[in-house]
């Protein structure tokens, strides 16, 4: 049991991820030798690239260095903590927004980017997990490839990330303190670390693709299985070398999510039959998705996680009164013929249709992001007697959970039912 206790340490000692960011090429500035302490390099002067809430950035000598803001102090007792915003995080995960301790030695984060490439990719990775992947892949899926497997990708997503992102509050554990980690992202401060729902939905998304195509389509079970580890490792490392997570909270992310799907993958079939066929479906789809983002765990301070969620099972619900509005009119867009289905070769032809399906598409769900989101705030801040420009009073309960689902809901609606109907409308069915 010491042993295992000792284990758990390793995987969450935040030198870990930051000797991992070293081996990638990411360093904190102050650890980097080269870097001059009068802010020039070799003689050659800083370049910065405009002012930014969150980050500026500066090149020097074919080096991309880089200010957050966020701002790192050591404190006595061994706390080390770093600000972001005007707000203060500990490493035992409490949060401030007004700091009030006596002063203690503080500079702010810069970091050097010695590797591109690393830079790049995980920054790419570490996107797949926000909010731009939920009104993009998902509905490409639907609208390119199967509706089959996109009804799939759907519920395992949103269960997946709802079981992660409630971990999240109930487990309180912190995420790895800066320095030694170098942060290069500042929204999810606030949130807790572990598990990673990064890691929990790329895992997720990648093997229920696999699983869903694997006697539905000819392909190679060793190429799907090869390009399922590549994609779930790729997020999963992205997390670290954002310095977002430990270690534990990366592998604590991809095992949660291997077991939940193996607990629901027997069942799926039975799952996508009662929200096709059931009278009930739109009132489960509706009532039980927003009753749990409004029943979320509480925190002392406010968190994105509760947005984040109510954002994720709002495009769920919606996603799932579509799926069952269109069986109900014959609409199931799904291939015909005998199974397996052969894998149709990639020509301009496809890719042209593709093409326009996902500009008439995306357009149509960021009108409707808009339209919805503006409507939505306005009648509650209304309804509530506050501004609608008061950042605080959109973050209430009362407020951000209706006006979060009611937009993402309309999003996965269009996305399922509207979308399609505008390809008929344009000939591109």
């Amino acid at each position: 049991m010491a042993g295992l206790r000792r284990l758990f340490q390793c995987l969450q000692d935040p030198q870990l991820v930051a000797s991992f960011q070293k081996c990638c090429g990411l360093f904190l500035e102050f650890e980097d030798r080269s870097v001059a302490k009068s802010g020039q390099l070799n003689g050659s002067p800083q370049h910065s690239y405009g002012p930014s809430a969150d980050k500026t950035e500066d090149f020097k000598n074919g080096m991309h260095v880089a200010r957050l803001g966020v701002t790192c102090s050591s404190e006595c007792n061994g706390t080390v903590r770093y600000r972001s915003h005007g707000s203060t995080q500990y490493s035992n995960g409490i949060y401030q927004n007004h700091v009030t301790e006596l002063p203690v030695r503080i500079s702010t984060q810069r970091y050097v980017v010695k590797n591109y490439f690393f830079y790049y990719l995980f920054q790419f990775a570490a996107a797949l997990g926000n909010e731009i992947f939920y009104i993009t892949f998902l509905p490409c899926t639907y609208w390119n490839f199967d509706p089959y497997v996109s009804r799939r990708l759907v519920y395992v997503w949103a269960i997946v990330m709802y079981i992660g992102q409630a971990s999240k509050d109930i487990l309180k554990l912190p995420r790895p303190c800066c320095p030694p980690v170098v942060k290069l992202e500042t929204r999810v401060d606030a949130e807790y670390g572990m598990p990673s729902t990064h890691a929990m939905a790329a895992t997720a998304i990648s093997f229920t693709t696999l699983l869903s195509t694997l006697y539905r389509y000819k392909y190679p079970f060793e190429y799907g299985l090869m390009a399922a580890l590549v994609l779930s490792c790729l997020v999963s490392l992205s997390r670290l070398y954002t310095g977002m997570h430990t270690v534990l909270d990366v592998i604590c992310g991809v095992l949660g999510s291997g077991i939940i799907m193996a607990f629901t993958y027997p069942v799926w079939d039975i799952i996508d039959h009662l929200q096709l066929v059931s009278c009930y479906t739109p009132v489960f789809a509706l009532v039980v998705p927003f009753l749990m983002s409004y029943n979320y765990p509480e925190l002392d301070h406010y968190s994105t996680t509760r947005a984040d969620t109510t954002t994720i099972l709002g495009v769920a619900s919606g996603s799932v009164l579509g799926f069952w509005l269109n069986y109900q009119f014959g609409r199931t867009y799904e291939p015909t013929g005998v199974l397996p289905f052969s894998i149709p070769q990639v020509t301009p032809a496809i890719v042209l249709v593709a093409v326009g399906r996902f500009v008439i598409g995306i357009v149509i769900l960021l009108t409707t992001r808009q339209v919805v989101k503006g409507a939505s705030l306005y009648y509650l801040c209304a309804w509530h007697k506050v501004s609608i420009k008061d950042e605080d009073a959109r973050q209430r309960l009362e407020i951000e959970v209706p006006y979060k689902f009611l937009t993402y809901s309309a999003i996965g609606f269009n996305a399922t039912v509207v979308v399609p109907y505008a390809f008929q409308i344009f000939g591109l069915l």
